[in-house]
């Protein structure tokens, strides 16, 4: 991913903190509402964080080039040398501590195994992104979505911070295939499935073959295709879907919302998941329902459509989000 200079040294000094917050730990729910609001502040931020976040990866990467030379880990070209060009020379010095403090660790963990790869990706508001992974295996990410892909000869390995991804897997035995999330694990040698992270919620839909997930607070479920694991809370539901609910649970891949009698508040959660916005419904409309089929990327459509359709209107305020309320309110 290639770095794009910012004329807002402030802005990428931020982009640096976070994305070594990101590669250093998860992030707690109110750190995940501060990265939150960062992006939505302004279009650039997520840009601007990716390229951040790409370098941590290629920097990890060069791992490898190090090890080689063991015990003169002395001898590794000064920082200044990666300060030298932009956007790297707006890194903060303590953030450039703590990467210097991670490419420590990673040099030891690639002395460990020299075949590890590690990759992350974070996407846009409103963008959609496909990943080819080494091994054959591929990655559909949907908006607002960060991952970090790592490979080593026994294990292939994502992290999925938060956002969704459906991933279809090249069978391999000898090294299984592990999703982690905030709120569990899935576990799989070869098969095709969706995973949605967010604060305090975990879906996973399998499309084919064989899931396990391990939640983080409740015993490991096995999941067969055309199953859902649903976690919000402390709430956990496995259903079977039948072909309409498995569409709309993946129509996003499609770049399209489909809903069928679908709560009012929860048509605007998906769409404000890809929008980066907030969305709101008054409490008289929340439970009004919604049906048919929507373009992801076409919101003037959606509100039209519900405008005619639930008796609503859809207002804007000053932070760039959607009030939808009654029809006659004033």
């Amino acid at each position: 991913m290639k770095p794009s200079p910012s004329p807002n040294p402030a802005a990428e000094d931020q982009a640096a903190l976070w994305a070594a917050r990101l590669d250093g730990s998860d992030l707690s729910s109110d750190d995940r509402a501060a990265l939150d609001a960062w992006l939505a502040a302004a279009p650039d931020h997520r840009a601007l964080l990716s390229s951040y976040c790409q370098f941590s990866a290629n920097l990890e990467q060069q791992m490898p080039l190090l090890a080689g030379i063991g015990d003169q880990v002395a001898e590794i070209p000064p920082a200044p040398r990666l300060a030298s060009s932009r956007p790297w020379s707006r890194w903060p010095i303590w953030a450039g501590a703590t990467l210097a403090a991670a490419a420590a660790v990673a040099l030891v963990f690639h002395i460990a195994s020299p075949a590890a790869r590690v990759e992350t990706t974070v996407t846009a508001v409103g963008q959609r992104q496909t990943l080819a992974l080494t091994d054959g295996s591929s990655v559909e990410l949907n908006a607002h979505t960060s991952l970090r892909v790592e490979f080593t000869r026994t294990e292939r390995r994502v992290r999925l911070a938060s956002g969704q991804a459906f991933f279809t897997v090249t069978p391999d035995a000898a090294r299984p295939f592990l999703v982690e999330t905030p709120d569990g694990t899935v576990r799989v040698t070869g098969t095709a499935f969706d995973v949605l992270a967010a604060p305090a919620t975990l879906h996973v839909t399998v499309a084919s073959g064989k899931v396990r997930v391990r939640p983080l607070r409740a015993e490991p479920v096995d999941l067969l295709p055309g199953s859902q694991l649903a976690i919000d809370g402390d709430n956990i539901v496995q259903r079977t879907l039948d072909a309409a609910a498995l569409e709309r649970a993946l129509a996003w891949r499609q770049g399209l919302a489909i809903f069928a009698g679908t709560r009012l508040d929860e048509a605007l959660a998906l769409l404000a998941r890809y929008h980066g916005r907030t969305f709101h419904a008054a409490p008289e409309v929340a439970a009004r329902t919604v049906g048919g089929r929507f373009s992801l990327d076409d919101l003037d459509g959606f509100f039209s459509g519900i405008e005619d359709s639930l008796q609503v209107k859809v207002r804007r305020d000053e932070n760039g989000g959607y009030l939808v309320v009654p029809a006659h309110a004033p």
